[in-house]
């Protein structure tokens, strides 16, 4: 049987002193072997192809991590905290709209969950990274991956929400490696999970019949060491096959 179509976003990165197109395989490797999809790199530049001619090749889409920020001009933030993408920002914006239109799943992570919440309106706040917050949502500077990762915190589901269904749980331990997180939130998301200092740690809507889910952590970071994450793949691999994902009533 043919498997769906997924559609992962790249980012720009130097690459030997020129820019080049990537994803880290931890994105791609999870979501083919963990949803069962073959998958599409989407290149972050939107001056050679429109959104609109992709979208319909696609069964669903994955918004990636990066290290690069979504630029506060296009939610009319104050505080510029970069490394930027503007080709990123461009092209991830266009597919989220464009996937949504044509009625068809839109899953985040990190960067993408942030993606997600200014698509839908909403705004970002650059200082949940802070090292003098009461919990700080990023690793102190300098540290190894695995130490990176190891950075985490409880989160709590939404009772009766598309994830506490989904993994049969209210509390999910989580990494934590972000500096930016929402702000306001975007209109027409629904608060699927926060941190105890209250930050908004995933989303959920349904426009059009499509399911959109955006996480703040990263479920892709040895996915297989944890049935939570497994189970983020799980749902998208349901979307991406027309599958309705059980929500509150």
């Amino acid at each position: 049987m043919t498997r769906p179509v997924l559609g992962i976003t790249c980012c720009t990165r130097m690459v030997g002193g020129e820019p080049a197109q990537a994803v880290i395989d931890r994105y791609m490797e999870a979501a083919v072997r963990h949803a069962d999809a073959a998958a599409l790199l989407i290149p972050a530049r939107p001056d050679l192809m429109a959104a609109t001619e992709l979208a319909g090749r696609l069964d669903g889409l994955l918004l990636t991590g990066s290290p690069s920020n979504v630029d506060p001009d296009r939610y009319a933030g104050a505080e510029r905290f970069g490394p930027f993408d503007a080709g990123r920002d461009t092209m991830s914006l266009a597919m989220i709209d464009a996937m949504i239109s044509a009625g068809k799943p839109v899953f985040g992570i990190c960067r993408g969950f942030q993606e997600l919440n200014v698509a839908f309106g909403g705004t970002l706040d650059g200082h949940v990274g802070d090292a003098g917050r009461p919990l700080p949502h990023h690793s102190p500077e300098g540290v190894p991956i695995d130490a990176m990762f190891a950075h985490s915190h409880d989160v709590t589901l939404r009772p009766g929400g598309v994830l506490a269904k989904a993994f049969g749980r209210d509390r999910l331990r989580v990494n934590s490696v972000h500096f930016q997180g929402v702000d306001r939130l975007g209109d027409g998301l629904t608060v699927e999970a926060t941190a105890p200092d209250g930050v908004i740690e995933a989303v959920s809507a349904e426009v059009n019949g499509a399911p959109v889910i955006g996480v703040q952590w990263h479920p892709e970071w040895q996915a297989e060491k944890d049935a939570a994450s497994l189970g983020y793949f799980k749902l998208l691999g349901q979307a991406l096959r027309g599958e309705a994902l059980k929500r509150a009533a």
